[in-house]
C-alpha cells in the first residue's frame, strides 16, 4: 500500500463528517474536527507525491 494513502483517506472521512456537522448546534467542534481533516488531507498527498516510485 502506497505511504500516505491512509492519511488522505482517513482525513477524507473525517472532513466529510465534520462537514455534515457544520450546521448542527456543535458548530464549533466541526470546524476544528473540519481542520484536522484537512491537515491530514493536505499532509498524506504531500507523502503520496514524495513516494511516488
Amino acid at each position: 500500500m502506497r505511504e500516505g494513502l491512509i492519511p488522505a483517506v482517513l482525513g477524507t472521512v473525517v472532513s466529510a463528517s465534520a462537514a455534515s456537522m457544520l450546521g448542527s448546534k456543535y458548530k464549533l467542534a466541526a470546524t476544528g474536527l473540519l481542520g484536522f481533516g484537512l491537515a491530514h488531507i493536505v499532509l498524506g498527498c504531500i507523502d503520496l507525491v514524495e513516494h511516488r516510485r
